[in-house]
């Protein structure tokens, strides 16, 4: 018998024959895969091969012309897609802030769910960040990797169950690059995240992930 815990073993996220055909194009081909609890799992492959295709599948920003998800062992399908975005929080590539100061973006979603989001926590996740007294900086005043250090704050204000990541650093410089990744890595250790990170780069697949899957032509080819 294992000596891990039981939900260490358990699928968060798994999805099942989950396939994605446009004007008779396949952008994801039969796709199954499963990302346990606390898992971090890179998707890699070539430009073209599906790997963002995947990502937006995963959270019903596009929908899935055969299979499904399932998140908690439900059908995803079944869950309010406000719901489904919340527990399935996602990083673009290119951070897109609202008008306004820090602290804006940040209480935005759970404002959604009619929470409010106090000024202790808008400073605790500023601090994990690295952006301490942030709160009420105007949001056109951000560099690049400020700004996309904002939007990872405000996708853990919505306290996911998975961080789905869509090439968090491949629009920054290398300098900015190198500092988000870590802070991402630290972060998604110190708080035990699931998580699902696109990427084009193997090493940084490598760095920041305990397992790779494989995609070419939207089929995985390797896991």
């Amino acid at each position: 018998m294992s000596d891990e815990p039981e939900q260490l073993n358990s699928a968060v996220l798994r999805t099942q024959r989950l396939t994605r055909v446009v004007e008779g194009r396949t952008l994801i081909d039969e796709v199954s895969i499963e990302v346990r609890c606390g898992e971090v799992v890179a998707v890699t492959g070539p430009s073209g091969s599906g790997k963002s295709s995947l990502l937006r599948l995963l959270n019903r920003l596009d929908e899935p012309t055969g299979g499904t998800v399932y998140l908690d062992n439900r059908d995803y399908r079944e869950i309010p897609p406000r719901e489904l975005r919340r527990r399935l929080g996602m990083l673009l590539q290119r951070p897109f802030l609202f008008p306004g100061t820090v602290a804006r973006n940040l209480a935005f979603g759970p404002g959604a769910h009619d929470e409010e989001l106090a000024k202790e926590t808008i400073a605790e996740l500023l601090d994990s960040v690295g952006l301490p007294g942030y709160a009420e900086r105007d949001v056109r005043r951000l560099s690049g990797g400020e700004a996309q250090r904002v939007s990872l704050a405000r996708t853990l204000a919505n306290r996911p169950e998975v961080l789905l990541l869509d090439e968090p650093t491949s629009a920054l410089d290398e300098a900015a690059q190198l500092g988000v990744e870590e802070l991402i890595c630290r972060i998604i250790k110190s708080q035990g995240l699931t998580c699902v990170i696109v990427t084009h780069d193997r090493d940084q697949a490598t760095r920041m992930a305990g397992r790779t899957v494989l995609l070419e032509a939207g089929r995985v080819v390797s896991r």
